[in-house]
């Protein structure tokens, strides 16, 4: 595929993901932190959130199935998970969606930039989106 064509679809996904809150300035400010240097910075950084997001997600998890649910321990971890133990999983439940959403759609993103990288183009700058 023409470099050109791929930065443009670039643009327009990345746009999406903008119009969509998918994305904000923070994904901005960590752009102006890459360099070529380090071209893979953002997915590296999004990529130990996801870690970090999975593992938290995943002992919330595991204390909220516990019989004897102590709440003043998730409370430590998340204060905003209040009601029931069924209801905080219902939420955490729709939390690992989300973010299983969020993580397939940057992945997209990042390998769109790959396919640029590869066939010799440059990642365009995200305020050329606007």
């Amino acid at each position: 595929m023409e470099v050109g064509l791929m930065q443009r679809q670039w643009v327009e996904y990345t746009k999406s993901l903008f119009l969509e809150d998918f994305l904000d300035s923070q994904f901005i400010e960590l752009q102006k932190l890459q360099d070529e240097g380090n071209p893979d910075f953002i997915a590296e950084v999004v990529s130990l959130f996801f870690e970090d997001s999975e593992r938290l997600l995943n002992d919330l998890t595991a204390a909220l199935s516990q019989p004897d649910v102590d709440f003043q321990k998730i409370d430590g971890h998340v204060h905003q998970l209040k009601g029931s133990s069924s209801r905080c999983l219902r939420c955490l439940q729709q939390l690992k969606q989300e973010i299983c959403l969020v993580k397939n759609k940057l992945e997209n993103l990042f390998r769109m930039e790959q396919q640029i990288v590869a066939a010799g183009g440059s990642i365009p700058t995200t305020e050329l989106i606007f």
